[in-house]
């Protein structure tokens, strides 16, 4: 519920929004099979860490935004290239720091 509201934030934004994925392995899915320029990637995909999620866009030269509810010292070390959002974050921050990675590319 939580992701589809992000995507409804992100749509209204002015984003095309590639895909959702709540489990690990359809993140790895729509990482593998789907043309996109950034993506924001939750620590925790259904109780599982997302860190293989990241490796694969790392890999790909993908940027992304990690949002978390642990603290960065918590989390960063499994994410070093991630953009690092705390929750919770207001919209206007998630958006602007999406807008500033996709410029990165």
């Amino acid at each position: 519920m939580i992701a589809l509201d992000l995507q409804d934030l992100l749509e209204d934004a002015g984003f095309d929004v590639a895909g959702v994925a709540g489990k690990l392995d359809k993140a790895m899915e729509l990482i593998a099979s789907t043309p996109f320029d950034a993506a924001i990637v939750d620590a925790n995909l259904g109780g599982i860490s997302s860190s293989p999620a990241a490796v694969a866009l790392a890999d790909r030269g993908v940027p992304f935004i990690l949002l978390s509810g642990y603290s960065f010292k918590q989390q960063g070390a499994a994410f070093p290239k991630a953009l690092f959002i705390q929750k919770p974050c207001r919209p206007a921050q998630l958006i602007n720091a999406l807008k500033a990675i996709r410029l990165q590319k």
